[in-house]
């Protein structure tokens, strides 16, 4: 028996896209609705345009999967409701998702939608394939951040199906771990609306360059290793881009998963899908050069030699021809603009054409050639299905949301102190404090004297947090490491990911951190039936929306440097003290911890003033966290009076809780 060929599996931004998917060999497309979805800037479809799209598909035997991959806004389960009925109905092969929460409703109330879990969900060990498969999640999407090692070992203990991205833009940042987006204007990347931060150039010293600015990945060389593994679903990502992009690629991935010996051909087509520099990142360990040295996708063609009367001249190498769509980029305030190439003439290397629209162009502005119109595709679905609009009657949206509420009241206030070293303990005042949280590295704990005074007096009160990224070949090593932990009688422990649940013995108690997403009351819900003793709201949710949930027991961050990114890939930062600015002038700090980059303001987010706003809201339960701060007295000494008296740190920001986020 041969080895069965993986899913192609194609995005689509709006219908032309979609038929350029169909027409292009899709086995199936992911594509969003008008709302909940992770790229709330692609046009997407209205209820009548994904009926339309699922009969089409039918024809053809190919899937559609539903992206509601964003965070849930408290005040939107009603409308969230309403979507998850009229996808039940409609009959769509699976959603792919993010927040526990919306996992939560659509297993309570729409039992027969199958479910996917979005790369946003961080899965990235074995350990978070199984917690998925537990709860019977169909499929997980796994971290585009693995290398081959990683993810042999991943899909030889799997049960259930595995997906990867193997073609088109990469985050910087682990995806759903960047708070870049909304830290600098409430632009949520976990709500669709990432202003993507790590396109842009960055001061480093007295040099303005590109720090984060990652090629585009390209799974082609391993593309028969990763049918081997047996990845059931090989991905494109591109629902932002354009029609021309999705056949082309889709067009090269069919020929190489059904031809692998025209892989040559699959790549030539691929040279012209006017993206960036290609690398096959951890996979491929392509990972040195990985950063771009331009944020600008297409093939530069060269600079306009004279601008007159709408007419632009320019040299070129490049065959180019009418109609193809070029980008104009203003050298000066990097600036830019997409026109056609329209009454194209060319003499030798010299081409001459008109440009329709009212920008303005200047001699020096830089060309890049950005399409070609492959194939005529429809840009509207012929005919749109009648339908009845689905709606879930008033009294079952109460209904359920009394569901959702958890019976216990919070408890009598309690203060969570975060540390990451040591050193702070010389000055802590333990009677004052709930819970101290060691957010040691592995090193750190391995050396962590767990017999000495200060851990055997506040034996009660310490929790040990867990990473954010555990690798699956360091799986087995932090395995036995927090069984030592317990045998030595600390059992209390807080999650970066839920799956690390399944790391600790039963009668451990396990908390989850602010990593965990509880943007809704339908989250907070699933955390309490899943036995998580204490949990955090996200950093970047806003004052609004913490109000408008019933379930108050969380903790609130008061203070924090919170990790805008966080990358296993490595940059260089040569500034004193590794800091650097944005074009706006604020400062970020680079520091590394297990191998890990991150990324933080030089200044803390801190909500102290707005403590008795909180407790009259009935929000009793509080974390101060000294990670990536210095270790001293006078410190420790500033945050904790400004706490107890509810007055402002300075300087200080405070993140989205005022201004919203989007």
């Amino acid at each position: 028996m041969g080895i069965r060929n993986p899913e192609l599996l194609l995005p689509a931004g709006n219908t032309e896209s979609f038929y350029a998917a169909l027409e292009g060999g899709a086995d199936a497309v992911y594509l969003g609705l008008t709302s909940f979805n992770a790229r709330g800037r692609a046009a997407n479809f209205a209820e009548g345009h994904l009926l339309a799209a699922l009969q089409e598909a039918r024809k053809r035997r190919v899937k559609i999967y539903v992206t509601l991959n964003t965070v849930i806004k408290n005040k939107e389960i009603e409308s969230l409701l309403d979507v998850l009925a009229f996808l039940e109905q409609a009959g769509v092969d699976a959603i792919i998702i993010q927040d526990w929460g919306l996992y939560y409703i659509a297993r309570l109330r729409f039992p027969k939608l199958v479910i996917h879990a979005s790369t946003q969900m961080g899965n990235h060990n074995s350990s978070g394939v199984e917690f998925s498969e537990q709860k019977g999640i169909a499929r997980v999407i796994l971290a585009r951040e693995l290398t081959m090692t990683e993810l042999s070992k991943i899909a030889a203990c799997a049960k259930t199906e595995l997906e990867l991205f193997v073609h088109g833009a990469l985050c910087y940042s682990f995806s759903g771990l960047c708070f870049f987006s909304s830290y600098l204007g409430g632009r949520g990347a976990n709500r669709g609306l990432c202003a993507q931060p790590c396109r842009r150039m960055y001061q480093d010293g007295e040099q303005s360059k590109f720090l984060f600015n990652l090629k585009d990945n390209q799974q082609l060389p391993n593309l028969e290793q990763l049918k081997a593994l047996g990845i059931r679903s090989l991905k494109v990502e591109g629902r932002m881009k354009s029609a021309d992009y999705v056949y082309r690629v889709a067009q090269a991935y069919r020929m190489a998963i059904d031809h692998p010996e025209k892989k040559h051909e699959a790549e030539e087509l691929l040279k012209l899908d006017f993206c960036r520099e290609k690398i096959a990142y951890f996979l491929g360990k392509e990972v040195k050069d990985g950063i771009a040295d331009s944020s600008n996708t297409g093939i530069s063609v060269g600079f306009v030699e004279r601008a007159k009367n709408r007419e632009v001249a320019f040299e070129s190498e490049t065959d180019l021809q009418e109609g193809d769509r070029i980008r104009i980029r203003n050298v000066q305030d990097e600036s830019t603009f997409n026109a056609r190439l329209q009454d194209l003439k060319r003499q030798n290397s010299r081409y001459t054409f008109s440009l329709a629209s009212k920008e303005t162009v200047k001699p020096g502005d830089e060309l890049f050639w950005v399409g070609r119109k492959a194939k005529a595709l429809p840009s509207k679905f012929r005919k749109l299905p009648q339908y009845r609009v689905v709606r879930l009657p008033l009294s079952e949206k109460k209904r359920l949301r009394e569901q959702l509420s958890i019976k216990q009241k919070a408890s009598a206030s309690q203060v969570f102190l975060r540390v990451d070293d040591a050193k702070w303990f010389d000055w802590l005042r333990t009677d004052e404090l709930d819970g101290i949280v060691l957010s040691f590295s592995r090193r750190q704990l391995e050396t962590f004297d767990f017999s000495a005074e200060f851990a055997q007096k506040n034996r009660e009160q310490i929790f040990i947090e867990l990473p954010k990224f555990i690798s699956e070949e360091q799986l087995e090593d932090w395995k036995k490491l927090l069984h030592e932990i317990e045998k030595k009688g600390f059992n209390r422990f807080f999650v970066s990911h839920l799956s690390q649940k399944l790391l600790f013995n039963q009668s451990s108690q396990v908390s989850s951190n602010e990593n965990v997403y509880v943007y809704n009351d339908a989250a907070a819900k699933f955390l309490n039936e899943n036995r998580i003793c204490n949990f955090c709201y996200p950093l970047e949710s806003d004052f609004e929306n913490l109000k408008s949930m019933k379930n108050k027991q969380g903790l609130v961050v008061l203070h924090s440097y919170p990790e805008l990114f966080f990358s296993r890939m490595p940059v260089q930062v040569s500034a004193e003290e590794s800091r650097f600015k944005d074009d706006g002038g604020k400062s970020f700090v680079k520091s590394q911890k297990d191998g890990m980059t991150i990324v933080t303001p030089a200044v803390p987010v801190s909500l102290f003033q707005y403590r008795k706003h909180l407790e009259n809201e009935g929000f009793s339960n509080f974390l101060i966290d000294l990670n990536h701060e210095k270790p001293s007295k006078n410190a420790l000494k500033k945050v904790m009076m400004k706490f107890r008296m509810g007055e402002q740190f300075q300087p200080s920001t405070v993140f989205n809780f005022k201004k919203g986020l989007v």
